[in-house]
């Protein structure tokens, strides 16, 4: 990812709508999914904002940041309170069976990662039991501008991250699309402003609270055990040590 896309990460993830409602939607999935005071991993932790929701999430949990670049590791570090180790999601600094839970938002999609090694890596860290989270870009037709700032090199439909997912021994809980709403405006931007460069920029208050409570609205349904149909991203949750579906 570009360093401008990092320091903007940093400077805007308490806020801005997008950060918001994806921290809080991996945290309901914690909550759900994670038992007290197991070990925690946000995999690809950027520079902390999630790690930190998740920390609130589950404070009894051990809460753990891996991160590929140094410096947005630092800041994750700063701003979160968690150890985080420099490393790559395809080769997890962890032993076998060692982690109640991997968390990973958007990092299967860049261009450095083995989508099919990573969770391999996931499966081998993951305790019996152990959860796995994941927050994946859908649709490949929509690769744009604002992929290429931040590596993306492909996006997924819910079936593929389904498949995958299994491939690499787990058993599918979860598979939702969500920011479905807010999705015709994404379309809008990505394809009719393919040049239009990163999507992580600040946001005129009204419109941001605005986005925030549709994100919100929707976070509900689905804790509600609402699918939604479509959407900018597929959320995924799956567990280690069950016979897999078919």
């Amino acid at each position: 990812m570009e360093r401008r896309e990092y320091d903007q990460m940093h400077a805007l993830e308490g806020r801005l709508w997008w950060y918001l409602g994806l921290h809080r939607l991996l945290a309901d999935q914690v909550r759900a999914m994670v038992g007290d005071g197991r070990p925690l991993l946000d995999a690809g932790c950027g520079t902390g904002g999630l790690l930190s929701a998740l920390g609130r999430s589950r404070p009894a949990a051990r809460q753990l940041g891996l991160e590929y670049d140094t410096e947005a590791a630092r800041m994750a570090a700063e701003k979160s309170g968690a150890a985080v180790v420099i490393g790559s999601i395809t080769a997890l600094p962890f032993g076998d069976q060692t982690l109640g839970a991997v968390v990973s938002a958007d990092v299967l999609s860049h261009g450095l990662v083995d989508p099919a090694q990573a969770l391999k890596e996931a499966h081998r860290c993951l305790e019996t039991g152990g959860i796995l989270i994941l927050n994946l870009p859908a649709y490949p037709w929509m690769l744009s501008a604002h992929d290429e700032h931040v590596h993306n090199v492909r996006r997924f439909v819910r079936r593929q991250a389904v498949g995958l997912v299994e491939d690499a021994g787990f058993r599918v809980r979860r598979a939702t699309y969500w920011n479905c709403v807010l999705f015709p405006l994404m379309v809008a931007k990505r394809l009719l402003l393919r040049n239009s460069g990163s999507d992580v920029q600040e946001m005129p208050a009204p419109i941001n609270a605005l986005f925030a409570a549709i994100i919100g609205l929707e976070r509900r349904l689905i804790g509600w055990g609402v699918s939604l149909p479509f959407g900018g991203s597929v959320l995924l949750v799956a567990q280690k040590g069950e016979t897999k579906s078919t």
